[in-house]
Formats: structure tokens, C-alpha cells, sequence
């Protein structure tokens, strides 16, 4: 049985170097059409998996501008109780994932004004390790070893690089969105990522060995 998922989004998350008990991310179709089984019917069970699914990416962003494991909590535990509240009005909501990653980004900014702070901080960065998978190994026939360089390559790129490129890659937002969303130009996200690809070493030995991979990593959103 193969260890892996085929799924449109090839993003696997890892569990362990073995690569089993992997879990899917969810895509933003996934997500509106969960808002809209929640919007038309009231529906608990589709509540649920939306916050199980989105839980710790939203809490870790929160958490790196934060800073505080409990002020994350609260910010995203309340998202969550507004989401419920105006359940009636969720399938206005066009891009779900940006919406919830900016809404994040503003109440942790409530919530740094509070706290005396009112800037977002310049060394953003999710304090949790990318341990997610933005292709699929099995059918790039690359090894575990291959892989777990790759992903080791990601997880030692600086801060902001790091964030930007788990934004893009992993996430899934547009270069224009992350932008927005960090406050940044988007020759800012560029520069990053080129940064992050250099590090990955896309443009040498993976392109000549790997060229769907290589592809994969350098399309630009």
C-alpha cells in the first residue's frame, strides 16, 4: 500500500520520517464548502472538521506574532466563536484561507495594542517547524532521504523566508496575498522566495534530476 495520498494539492503532512499516518491539507474548496455547510445547515459536524483543520496553522500564526502560546489560543478560539456567530453570512467569504489568516493577523494585532504593542513584528516566523510535505515524493520517485534533506533545507531558511515560502508553498496563498497579509511589497515575497529556492538548491542539481519537482517548487502564484 503506498504511503502516501494522491491528491490534487500534493501536500502531505508528515507524521514521522517513515511517512505513515499522513493527513491531507485542506484545500480552500474544502473550506467553502464546509462555511457552507455550516451557513445553510447549521451543521456542527462541519464545524468541527473546520477547526480541527485549521486549528494549529492559524494558532502557530498567531503565535509568531503573539509571541504568547495563550493569547494565540484565545485569539483563534474567539475567530472561531465568531465564525459560528455569522455562520449566516459565510458564503460571501470568497478566499477562506486568506480571510482567516488576515483576520488572525488583525485580532493579534487587537490584542498586541492591548498589551501596550501595535506593530506587526519584524521577525515574524511560525515557531513550530514546517513539517509538511508541498509535493508528492511517491510520484517524483524520491527517496526518503532526498526528502527529508529537502525539508531540512526549509526548516533552517531564516525567519521571514521561512514564513513567506510556508505561506506560498504550504498554505497556498498568492505572492499578492502574502504580501498584503505581512505588510510587504510583493518584490519582498519574490526576493524571499528566490532566496528559499537558492537555498533548496532547485536551480542546480534538483532541476537536473528532478525537473517535475523543480517545476513544482519555482512556479510562481
Amino acid at each position: 500500500m503506498s504511503c502516501f495520498c494522491r491528491t490534487n494539492s500534493c501536500l502531505v503532512l508528515l507524521k514521522n520520517p517513515n511517512f505513515t499516518a499522513e493527513t491531507i491539507v485542506i484545500t480552500n474548496s474544502q473550506i467553502r464548502d464546509l462555511l457552507n455547510e455550516i451557513a445553510l445547515h447549521n451543521c456542527e459536524k462541519a464545524y468541527k472538521k473546520l477547526f480541527m483543520e485549521m486549528h494549529e496553522s492559524l494558532t502557530g500564526f498567531a503565535y509568531s506574532i503573539l509571541r504568547s502560546t495563550e493569547d494565540a489560543e484565545e485569539v483563534v478560539s474567539d475567530f472561531f466563536i465568531t465564525i459560528w456567530q455569522r455562520r449566516t453570512s459565510l458564503q460571501t467569504i470568497e478566499n477562506p484561507r486568506l480571510y482567516f489568516f488576515t483576520s488572525i493577523k488583525n485580532a493579534s494585532l487587537n490584542k498586541l495594542t492591548a498589551n501596550g504593542r501595535n506593530k506587526l513584528p519584524n521577525g515574524i516566523e511560525w515557531e513550530t517547524r514546517l513539517n509538511s510535505v508541498f509535493f508528492n515524493p511517491e510520484e517524483l520517485l524520491l527517496s526518503a532521504e532526498v526528502v527529508q534533506k529537502i525539508m531540512q533545507a526549509v526548516n533552517e531558511l531564516p525567519a521571514r523566508c521561512k514564513t513567506i515560502f510556508k505561506l506560498v508553498k504550504e498554505e497556498g496563498l498568492r505572492y499578492s496575498e502574502v504580501a498584503n497579509l505581512l505588510e510587504i511589497s510583493v518584490k519582498t515575497v519574490e526576493a524571499q522566495m528566490a532566496i528559499a529556492l537558492r537555498r533548496l538548491k532547485t536551480h542546480s542539481e534538483f532541476k537536473s534530476q528532478f525537473p517535475e519537482l523543480h517545476s513544482l517548487l519555482t512556479q510562481k502564484k
